[in-house]
This record gives C-alpha cells, sequence and structure tokens, in this order.
C-alpha cells in the first residue's frame, strides 16, 4: 500500500519510538492503512480538523480519512516531528492527484511510554 507513495523526511526521525510510530501513522493516514491506524488509537479517540468537524470513535475516524484521501496520494512530506511527554506534533504536506495540503497535526497520547495510544488529534489542514 505504501510502496507508491514518495515519503520524504529529516533525517534521524526514527531514532526515537514516538517519532517512528508517528510516521508510520502519518503514512497510514494517507494510505488509508487501517491496521495501523486501529492500532496506534484509543478506543475512544477525537479527531479535531479546525475550523471543520469533530469526529469521535475509531471506526468514524476510519471512514472520514478514506474520505479525506480521494485520488492517488504521491507524495507525504514530513517536514518536522515534536515530541515531549504525552503531546506529540506533525508538520507536512501531502501532494495527490486529487488533493494537495499542508498541514499540522498535534497528537495527545494515553500515557508517555511509547506504548501509549493516540486519544485526540488536533489538525490544521490548509489546502492547496
Amino acid at each position: 500500500m505504501t510502496k507508491n507513495i514518495k515519503l520524504s523526511m529529516p533525517d534521524g526521525c526514527d531514532n526515537a519510538p514516538r517519532k517512528q510510530i508517528l510516521k508510520d501513522f502519518n503514512l497510514a493516514f494517507v494510505t488509508n492503512d487501517e491496521a495501523i491506524l486501529e492500532e496506534n488509537m484509543s478506543d475512544k479517540i477525537t479527531w479535531e480538523i479546525i475550523g471543520e468537524a469533530t469526529i469521535e470513535g475509531k471506526k468514524a475516524i476510519l471512514i472520514r480519512t478514506a474520505e479525506y484521501h480521494k485520488g492517488k496520494i504521491t507524495e507525504l512530506i514530513l517536514h518536522d516531528f515534536i515530541t515531549h511527554g504525552r503531546v506529540a506534533s506533525v508538520h507536512g504536506k501531502v501532494i495527490g492527484t486529487e488533493v494537495n495540503y499542508d498541514f499540522c497535526y498535534v497528537y495527545n497520547f494515553t500515557g508517555a511510554s511509547k506504548t501509549a495510544k493516540i486519544k485526540g488529534i488536533t489538525s490544521y489542514i490548509i489546502p492547496k
């Protein structure tokens, strides 16, 4: 599913477990890889898309993710990762045949451990 997407990110971003999780999650997000998405989300996750909607629960998020990425995604650029305790952020760009946007996702985890699940996502999305 991910082999046809060009992935760009800063060197050394996969040396920390939380950054690796965020890389995998963002790649799963644009490829609609439900297994990876579900594995990393808590059961009571909330996704707030600023200026658009708030989605609650895994199933609703999976449905919305599929809607968000209609057409072929050709490139995912991850510019920055910031992690601290239970909070993390990823800033980047999605390029596709039908969608192009810059984004900043702020993630809240159930805990600070590397096995903690994502319990909240706040998305700032700027279409191109």
